[in-house]
C-alpha cells in the first residue's frame, strides 16, 4: 500500500473526543477542562448513545477508530472500553488510543488491547526536566520509559511518540538529546510539531508578560530538518509533514484524513466531515450530554465546501504527503521556481516536497494552486501537523 494513502476498502473513520485533563498544558488551546472529571460517567453514556444513534442510521463499520483528547487515558479503563465496544469497526480496523505517559499503566493497557486497540500515541514532547516545566507537562522521562514498556508488554500492535521542538530554554542539545531518548526507545511511529503560540493559552499570557520567549521559528525551522536526518536514518520513513514510520506503521486514520475520507466525530467540540460536508459538535462536555440526553443532534455547526475550496483542501493535504500532490493541479510556472529553489521534486504526475519545502507547506501550496483573486505573496517559515 502507498504509505502517502489511506488504506483501502469501505468504512469511515470515527474521532472520539475526550475532553478530561488533569491538569492543563501551558500551549494547549484544544477543547479539554480539568474541573469536568464528575461529568465522566454521563459523558461516556453520551457517547455511546451517539454511536449507537449513528449506527441506527446507517453508519458503517469504521475503518478506523482514533480517541483523542484531552486526556482519554484519564478515563477509567472499563469506562473507554464502553465506548469502544459500541463502534462497530472492520475487522483489520486500526484503534488508536492517546494517552499521556502519567496516567497510563499495565492493566489498562490491557484491557485496551482486549477491547481491540492496535496504537498508542504517547505524548512525549521533551525528555528534559526544564523543557518539560517549560511547557506545562506533569510527566518525566522515567514516566515515558515505563509507559513504553508497558505498551510493548501488552502486546500493543504499534505506539507513537509526539516530541515539541522550541519550548522557551531548550537547547539544540536538549533536543538532540530527546531524539536519542526517544528513538533508544525503538519506536515504530514519531511525530515531531513546531512549538505554536495559541491565542487564549497560558503560554501566550506568559509570552506577552515577557516571561518566556516565544518559539524562534528558524530554530524550529533547523530542529525539524535535524529531526527528519536522525528519524529517517534510523528507519522511520518521512510520509506527512510532522510525521515519521516504520513500514506498516503509518497512522491510516490520519491518512484517511489527508486522502479525504469520511469521518464520524463523536464527543464533545469533535469535528465530522460526511457527504462533503464538514461538521463539529457543541464544544462543552454538559452540552453535549443534556443534547444527546433530550435526543437532539449535537452538531453546533455545519458547512459546505464550494468546489473550489474543497479541490484547493485536497491539493493542500496531499502535497503534505509522501504521496505528493498531482502535477496536473498545480501552476507550472511555480512548480518550476519551487524545484529551482529545491524545495520540491516532480516525481511522475505528482509534486513532493523535499525537507525544506516541508518547512514551507503552506505557502507552498498557494504558490502552487493560488486561490481565485490571490496575488502570489512571499514564502513563510511555519510548519505545523496533526498528532499522530
Amino acid at each position: 500500500m502507498d504509505a502517502g494513502a489511506a488504506a483501502p476498502g469501505p468504512g469511515p473513520g470515527v474521532y472520539v473526543h475526550v475532553p478530561f485533563c488533569a491538569a492543563r498544558c501551558d500551549y494547549c488551546a484544544f477543547a479539554t477542562w480539568t474541573d469536568r472529571g464528575h461529568l465522566m460517567d454521563a459523558y461516556v453514556d453520551a457517547c455511546v448513545t451517539d454511536v449507537r444513534r449513528r449506527v441506527a442510521d446507517g453508519m458503517a463499520d469504521a475503518a478506523t477508530v482514533y480517541v483523542g483528547g484531552g486526556t482519554p487515558s484519564l478515563l477509567p479503563a472499563p469506562a473507554l472500553a464502553r465506548i469502544l465496544d459500541a463502534i462497530p469497526r472492520r475487522p483489520d480496523a486500526e484503534v488508536t488510543v492517546e494517552a499521556n505517559p502519567d496516567s497510563v499503566d499495565a492493566a489498562k493497557l490491557r484491557v485496551y488491547r482486549d477491547r481491540g486497540v492496535t496504537r498508542v500515541s504517547l505524548g512525549v514532547q521533551s525528555t528534559r526536566a526544564h523543557v518539560l516545566a517549560a511547557l506545562g507537562r506533569t510527566h518525566d522521562r522515567a514516566n515515558v520509559d515505563r509507559a513504553v514498556a508497558a505498551v510493548v508488554d501488552a502486546g500493543i500492535a504499534s505506539f507513537n511518540l509526539d516530541v515539541i521542538a522550541g519550548a522557551d530554554g531548550e537547547s539544540d542539545a536538549d533536543f538532540d538529546a530527546t531524539l536519542t531518548d526517544v528513538l533508544g526507545l525503538a519506536p515504530p511511529h514519531v511525530s515531531v510539531y513546531g512549538l505554536m503560540v495559541e491565542p487564549g493559552t497560558a503560554l501566550e499570557r506568559r509570552v506577552a508578560a515577557g516571561d518566556c520567549a516565544p518559539p524562534d521559528p528558524d530554530v524550529q525551522a533547523d530542529r525539524y530538518l535535524r529531526a527528519d536526518a536522525r528519524l529517517t536514518g534510523a528507519g522511520l520513513g518521512w510520509y506527512e509533514v510532522s510525521n515519521w514510520a516504520r513500514p506498516g506503521h503509518e497512522c491510516r486514520h490520519n491518512q484517511g484524513y489527508w486522502s479525504g475520507e469520511e469521518c464520524v466525530a463523536i464527543g464533545a467540540a469533535a469535528h465530522g466531515y460526511t457527504d462533503g460536508e464538514r461538521w463539529w459538535n457543541t464544544p462543552r462536555p454538559e452540552r453535549y450530554i443534556a443534547r444527546i440526553g433530550a435526543g437532539r443532534s449535537p452538531v453546533a455547526g455545519r458547512e459546505r465546501p464550494d468546489g473550489d475550496a474543497a479541490a484547493l483542501d485536497r491539493f493542500a493535504l496531499a502535497l503534505r504527503t509522501r504521496a505528493g500532490a498531482p502535477l496536473a493541479d498545480a501552476d507550472p510556472d511555480a512548480v518550476g521556481e519551487l524545484a529551482a529553489a529545491g524545495l520540491l521534486d516532480v516525481v511522475g504526475d505528482r509534486v513532493v516536497l523535499r525537507p525544506s519545502g516541508r518547512l514551507l507547506a503552506t505557502e507552498a501550496t498557494r504558490r502552487l494552486r493560488p486561490a481565485p483573486g490571490r496575488a502570489d505573496g512571499r514564502i513563510g517559515t511555519r510548519y505545523i501537523g496533526v498528532p499522530g
